[in-house]
């Protein structure tokens, strides 16, 4: 399976994976093995706001952890793009997202790619496909 990280999935893959579900576990492995598993250029946003805010601590600072976390191996950052800033603002059905989730989700549609997450609000949302 083609797999997204959420921003916490790919923050728990490098620090906690003990958080992960076997599930999750098991298709980020699968998915890196394979070269494809990915990241949204969003999550390097949301990762720095979380330790601007001091809601999270890394061990290095944030520049340098965020360049050590994207060379895990099998992963791929993808960019935005016109078309995935558009889209999470026109994603179907009901949404209650912040937007870097929105972004996140329209980036899985667009690709084609499962959200690892274990973010319910994503899980039960029915434009897109997740593992938990």
């Amino acid at each position: 399976m083609r797999c997204l990280l959420d921003t916490c999935t790919f923050i728990w893959d490098l620090t906690e994976r003990k958080r992960l579900s076997r599930r999750a576990r098991k298709a980020i492995d699968d998915a890196a093995v394979r070269e494809e598993l990915h990241l949204s250029v969003i999550s390097c946003w949301e990762v720095a706001k979380l330790v601007e805010k001091g809601r999270l601590r890394l061990e290095l600072p944030v520049r340098d952890w965020i360049e050590r976390g994207l060379t895990r191996s099998g992963l791929t950052l993808l960019p935005l793009s016109p078309a995935i800033a558009v889209e999470s603002t026109e994603l179907p059905g009901e949404m209650s997202l912040d937007p870097a989730d929105q972004m996140i989700v329209a980036t899985a549609r667009h690709h084609s790619l499962a959200v690892v997450t274990p973010d319910a609000r994503i899980v039960e949302y029915d434009g897109v496909r997740s593992v938990w």
